[in-house]
């Protein structure tokens, strides 16, 4: 798997058992709901390939009883970048807090850290591969105000990178506020979300125990009690 070589890499020696075990896991949540669709980054492909492969052969070998899922991946912002380093993946993870957009990140933070992404010393807001660093912030602002590159291109041509990050840092302001504010509101509300979340792991669990169960027949499994 790509995300573990790369990961494993960085840990060098201090590979944990979760990240070994983080793409069965993933197999195992899609699985167990029967999803059909599932939306993933292009990073994330490779899981779902596998995903595919592991209710293939399971059907294969014990008859039909998983859903084959199928991936929505978007033309347009499937893979986001490090803002310090545009030919990385952008991730929480990242030591840099630079690096990423946290979804509750506040407005002067966002501005912080658009300011400060690494473009080049070419000042031409041009999509190219030569330019990762503005081709990662010409695809933020296209994806989050629905503008095609060229006209990305000609809105800042002749015009150097200051007013282009000024533009994608309000951009993405204000594409998070009213998430933001949800957010708050919700938090505020903690009968609300006990009742949600309570609703919610009824539902799941009655989903995934059917699955679950089915599967452990066929398999000749024990069924444990839950």
């Amino acid at each position: 798997m790509t995300q573990y070589k790369d990961k494993s890499q960085r840990y060098g020696n201090n590979i944990v058992a979760g990240l070994f075990n983080y793409p069965v896991l993933m197999v195992a949540d899609i699985l167990l709901y029967q999803a059909d669709l599932v939306p993933v980054g292009v990073d994330q492909k490779q899981h779902l390939e596998l995903t595919r492969d592991v209710a293939d052969r399971f059907n294969n070998i014990y008859s039909p009883t998983f859903k084959i899922p199928e991936p929505y991946i978007p033309e347009a912002g499937a893979k986001i970048m490090d803002l310090q380093e545009p030919t990385k993946k952008m991730s929480k993870s990242s030591d840099n807090p630079n690096s990423f957009i946290l979804i509750m990140d506040p407005p002067e933070v966002i501005r912080k850290k658009i300011s400060r992404a690494v473009t080049d010393s070419l000042g031409i807001v041009k999509y190219s591969d030569d330019q990762p660093g503005v081709k990662n912030l010409m695809t933020i602002l296209s994806v989050i105000k629905g503008k095609t590159i060229d006209e990305i291109e000609k809105e800042y041509e002749d015009q150097g990178y200051a007013k282009f990050k000024k533009d994608v840092a309000e951009a993405i302001v204000e594409e998070l506020e009213p998430i933001q504010n949800k957010v708050r509101e919700l938090i505020a509300n903690k009968e609300y979300l006990e009742q949600v979340y309570k609703k919610g792991a009824e539902k799941a669990n009655y989903v995934a125990t059917k699955t679950l169960r089915k599967m452990q027949k066929k398999i000749g499994f024990i069924p444990v009690p839950r």
